[in-house]
C-alpha cells in the first residue's frame, strides 16, 4: 500500500506503462478488470481512480456495493490475483487506488482473453500469432519444450551426431553418452524426451517434423521466376547448417589473395561469417508452430536472402539488435554449447559489422511475418585487391587437368569414404586450398557430400552420382 506522498508522485508523473487514471468507476466494472489484468500480465502497475487524463483530481465516492463488484470482477481473473484496493486522502479530495502486482503465473485471463499492457494502453490479444509469442515470453510453451512421445533419444539418436555434438562442445571423451544427453536438459519432468532433442539428435526428424527442413535455391537474375537449383536439407538441425554452409560456398565467388610465401587467403564475395550467424539464428529462432513455411535460402544475381517463419518477438522488436530472445530456448543452449552461438545479443551487431569490413551494404531486415535477412552480393571483386583468381575462362589443357584431378579426387573418396581435406590433399599431391576447390566442384556437381561436424567430418561419394 502507498502512502499519499507516493500516491501523489504517481499521478504528477502522468499516465504510464504502470500507471492508469480513471476519473470513475466504468459503468461496465469488466472494463477495469480488462485493465487490472493487463498490468498483471506486464510489471504490475497502480489504477487511480478519481484522476482525469490530465491528472487533474477530481476525488471520488467508492461505495460498498462498488467495491464488492470491483473485487468480483477481479475474482474472475484466472489464475487467482490478489489485488489491494484502497482510499487516499489528497488535498481534502478522496481517490482511490487499486495495487496491482506482476503475476507470477502469467498469462492472466480474464473472460477468455488475454490483455496485455502496450506503452501506456490495454490490449487484448487478438491473433493467434500475438497470443504465441505472449506465451513464450512467459515462458509457458516453448515449441521445442513439448514432449516428444515417439522419440526415444537412447536408441533412436543418430550416433553421428552425437559424436559431432561431443566434438564441438569439448566435451572429455571419456563422459558416457547417455551421461552427456541426461545432462542437456532433454527430458520433460516426466522423463519424455523434449522436441527439441528429436530435431537436433534424430535420425529423420523430418519425417515427423516435415516442415523443420532448410530449403536452398538459386533463381536466374534478379526475380524468382527461374530456377537454377533447388535443394531441400532435412536431418539433424547442426546437419543442415553444414548442408546449407557448404550449399551457399558452391554457388559464391570466391578468389585468392596470396602475400609472400604464405597460403593463399580466400576473398569470399560475401564473408560467410554473415551466413553462419543468418541461419544459425534462423535454425534456434524460428516458429516451428509455423508448418507452412520453411526455412529458406534464396540466392539471385545481386543478393542472398535468408528468411525464417515467425517475425521479432514483442520484447526483441522494442529493442532489434542490442536484446535477444528466443522461441527454442532448448535448441539455442545446444548450438550455444557447440560454440556455434553466443547468449548475448550480437548476432546483428557482428553480421552488420562483418559487411562494413568487406566494404559491402549493411544488411537489410525485415521482421514481420517472417524474419528475413538480405545481403548484397559483389558482382564484380576488384581487381587490385586480387592478386590470383580463378579464371573462367581457361584453356582447354586447363580445363582436361582439371577434369582429371577431379575425377582423382572422386576416385579416392570412393575407395576411402570419410576423408578430410588435409589427406585428400596429401594423395593427390596438391595445396589443401587447390584440393578444396576440387571437392567444391564436385559437391556442387553432387557427386559428393560433406558429413558430420566441420573438425571432425569427412567428404562421403554420393550414391547417385
Amino acid at each position: 500500500m502507498l502512502n499519499t506522498e507516493a500516491i501523489q508522485t504517481l499521478i504528477d508523473s502522468g499516465e504510464g506503462y504502470h500507471v492508469e487514471f480513471k476519473v470513475r468507476i466504468p459503468s461496465k466494472v469488466r472494463e477495469l478488470t480488462e485493465e487490472i489484468c493487463a498490468f498483471a500480465n506486464a510489471d504490475g502497475g497502480h489504477l487511480l481512480i478519481g484522476i482525469d487524463d490530465s491528472g487533474q483530481i477530481i476525488g471520488t465516492d467508492l461505495e460498498n456495493d462498488k467495491r464488492s463488484a470491483i473485487q468480483g470482477s477481479i475474482s474472475e481473473i484466472s489464475p487467482a490475483l490478489h489485488c489491494e484496493l484502497y482510499p487516499v486522502n489528497i488535498k481534502d479530495k478522496t481517490i482511490w487506488a487499486i495495487e496491482v502486482p506482476s503475476g507470477k503465473d502469467k498469462p492472466y485471463i480474464f473472460s477468455g482473453s488475454i490483455y496485455v499492457r502496450e506503452g501506456a494502453n490495454s490490449q487484448k490479444l487478438h491473433t493467434a500469432e500475438e497470443m504465441r509469442s505472449f506465451f513464450q515470453e512467459c515462458n509457458k510453451i516453448f515449441y521445442d519444450h513439448i514432449p516428444c512421445l515417439w522419440f526415444n533419444i537412447h536408441t533412436d539418436a543418430d550416433k553421428q551426431m552425437v559424436k559431432d555434438f561431443r566434438t564441438e562442445a569439448g566435451l572429455s571423451p571419456s563422459t558416457p553418452d547417455k551421461q552427456i544427453l541426461d545432462n542437456l536438459e532433454l527430458f520433460t519432468d516426466k522423463g519424455t524426451a523434449k522436441n527439441g532433442a528429436a530435431m537436433f539428435f534424430g535420425k529423420h526428424p523430418e519425417q515427423k517434423f516435415p516442415h523443420a527442413v532448410t530449403r536452398c535455391i538459386l533463381f536466374k537474375g534478379t526475380s524468382k521466376v527461374y530456377i537454377i537449383d533447388d535443394k531441400t536439407f532435412g536431418g539433424p538441425l547442426y546437419q543442415q547448417y553444414l548442408q546449407a554452409m557448404a550449399w551457399l560456398e558452391s554457388k559464391l565467388q570466391v578468389a585468392y589473395k596470396i602475400e609472400g610465401a604464405g597460403p593463399r587467403e580466400e576473398i569470399w564475395e560475401i564473408p560467410l561469417t554473415v551466413f553462419k550467424e543468418a541461419i544459425i539464428n534462423a535454425l534456434s529462432h524460428r516458429d516451428y508452430y509455423e508448418q507452412g513455411a520453411n526455412i529458406m535460402i534464396e540466392m539471385f544475381d545481386d543478393r542472398v536472402e535468408i528468411s525464417n517463419p515467425g517475425g521479432l518477438l514483442p520484447a526483441v522488436a522494442k529493442d532489434f539488435g542490442h536484446k535477444s530472445m528466443t522461441r527454442n530456448p532448448l535448441i539455442f543452449g545446444l548450438f550455444t554449447r557447440m560454440h556455434l552461438v553466443e547468449r548475448v545479443a550480437s548476432g546483428i551487431p557482428r553480421m552488420q559489422e562483418a559487411m562494413r569490413k568487406a566494404h559491402l551494404p549493411e544488411p537489410q531486415f525485415h521482421t514481420e511475418g517472417m524474419f528475413t535477412a538480405i545481403f548484397k552480393r559483389r558482382i564484380n571483386i576488384p581487381n587490385n585487391t586480387i592478386n590470383d583468381t580463378v579464371n573462367d575462362t581457361v584453356n582447354d589443357t586447363v580445363n582436361n587437368a582439371i577434369r582429371a584431378k577431379e575425377q582423382e579426387v572422386l576416385n579416392i573418396i570412393k575407395q576411402n569414404p570419410g576423408l578430410k581435406s588435409p589427406e585428400i590433399a596429401r594423395l593427390i599431391g596438391k595445396s589443401i586450398s587447390t584440393t578444396k576447390r576440387y571437392l567444391g566442384f564436385l559437391v556442387k556437381a553432387g557427386s559428393i557430400e560433406f558429413k558430420g561436424a566441420q573438425k571432425s567430418g569427412g567428404y562421403f561419394f554420393t550414391e547417385k552420382d
